[in-house]
């Protein structure tokens, strides 16, 4: 098994839901119905996660949590990712350097919690899974982690589901990931030697809405 562990999602929303999604904090379990139920059926299947939910950040907004993200990725810090709204969609795709519990299961909530603002009846899809490459898994792959079903009023974890579509649609998200990847391994080989490593590049508007750094005291 691998130490990169990744979330993603694509998740489709109006401009006005996913800003009103970043300023409303998320409870726990929220719309989550069977947290227990998180690896049933996947690649770890058998696996309690009942108590892994307890330490999921409390009162705090997807704003808050992934800005915080984006300001440890500046410093060269996991988790790395890229959050933005674009083509009608929020779209997710966060890699985190071994199973940080807190991390991850905060933000597989955060965006169970998207679903109260999406666009469609539909139910949408949030992948955890893990890889070497940080890259995505094939659709018909025996590796995935959990599967989370997000609907406008609930979300669960299923044992079960065709992911041809959801892997589609990830792709992009997948492409601005790497991106990412490469602009900071640009600033780490161009930097002063004996120098903290800082960069820049996960605060671009590419890789990180702007409406994610915008909040008090933000850099």
């Amino acid at each position: 098994m691998s130490d990169s562990f990744m979330v993603a999602a694509r998740i489709p929303m109006s401009r006005e839901g996913f800003e009103a999604w970043l300023s409303t904090p998320a409870a726990v379990p929220g719309p989550i119905v069977n947290p227990d139920g998180m690896f049933d059926g996947w690649f770890w299947s058998g696996r309690r996660a009942d108590t892994e939910w307890d330490s999921v950040a409390l009162g705090v907004t997807p704003r808050e949590f992934f800005a915080e993200q984006t300001d440890a990725s500046c410093r060269g810090e996991s988790p790395t990712g890229v959050l933005v709204h674009r083509d009608g969609a929020l779209e997710a795709y966060v890699f985190h350097l071994g199973y940080q519990e807190e991390s991850i299961h905060t933000a597989l909530l955060m965006l169970a919690a998207a679903g109260a603002h999406k666009s469609g009846p539909e139910e949408d899809t949030v992948l955890f899974w893990a890889e070497t490459s940080a890259r995505l898994w094939p659709a018909d792959a025996t590796g995935w982690l959990a599967v989370l079903s997000v609907g406008r009023e609930r979300a669960r974890f299923v044992g079960t589901r065709d992911l041809t579509a959801v892997v589609a649609g990830l792709r992009p998200a997948e492409g601005l990931f790497f991106d990412l990847v490469a602009r900071m391994a640009e600033d780490e080989e161009n930097r002063d030697s004996g120098r903290p490593f800082r960069t820049d590049a996960p605060r671009d508007p590419a890789f990180t809405d702007p409406a994610v750094l915008d909040r008090p005291g933000g850099r």
